[in-house]
């Protein structure tokens, strides 16, 4: 399994804000949908409404952009009291369609990276969200060749990580992991005794935040400014 002797052989990564933009996406839609609903209310309160919502069906329709659509249009139907129009249904129906058809916009020298580490390491990708939708974007990003194993979960708990290192015969302090959500890329690998990095992205998701008191347990936490820096860090933790 391993390609050197190294003490990280196994690194997963990630994807959405890791290995390129996302919550921009989530964020561009999110006003156009709050600039649709304006006659009806003002902009906090849509906002708010709308986080709600989302939080509420995360166990319903998962995580990604289908999911966002359904609670974008549950909140048009709420927030109008029933008298959104079909022709603002379909409008969001459109601003979901131009989501999944974004560009992908890879993360500045998430490429370089991957090239280095590969020759070492044997690289996964664990991202959370919808099958179809982080399938076309691993393949659309041209990253896919990097990584040995693709796994697309429902969501990222102590008990996710736990079956993948199971399934992928992994020791846990053969594992490292990459991603900008402490939530859900670092704190859950930290409980199970596993190592993990936090590269911050300029947004988080607010569903995604932890508080400054949460973290207060966590000594072995590391935090890397930008991916770039990744290389060095592991040159410096053999």
């Amino acid at each position: 399994m391993t390609k050197r002797h190294t003490k990280f052989p196994i690194i997963a990564f990630d994807a959405d804000d890791t290995l390129w933009r996302n919550e921009d996406i989530f964020m561009s839609a999110q006003s156009e949908f709050i600039d649709l609903l304006s006659p009806y209310h003002d902009e906090e309160f849509i906002r708010s409404h709308l986080g709600n919502v989302q939080i509420r069906n995360l166990t319903h329709f998962g995580y990604g952009i289908k999911g966002f659509t359904l609670s974008m249009i549950e909140t048009a139907i709420e927030l109008t009291e029933g008298r959104v129009t079909g022709t603002e249904v379909h409008s969001i129906i459109e601003l979901a369609r131009r989501m999944l058809d974004a560009p992908i916009a890879l993360i500045p020298g998430v490429k370089e990276v991957l090239k280095k580490l590969q020759r070492d390491h044997k690289l996964m990708i664990i991202t959370k969200g919808d099958l179809l939708d982080q399938e076309s974007k691993v393949a659309r990003s041209g990253l896919a060749d990097f990584f040995d194993v693709i796994e697309v979960v429902s969501d990222k708990t102590t008990a996710t990580y736990e079956k993948i290192l199971e399934q992928q015969n992994i020791a846990i302090t053969d594992f490292l992991m990459i991603g900008n959500s402490l939530k859900s890329d670092v704190l859950p690998l930290l409980d199970i005794g596993a190592t993990a990095i936090h590269v911050p992205y300029h947004t988080t998701w607010a569903h995604e935040e932890v508080t400054d008191a949460e973290l207060l347990e966590y000594s072995r936490l590391v935090t890397l400014e930008r991916i770039s820096l990744l290389p060095d860090w592991l040159s410096n933790n053999k």
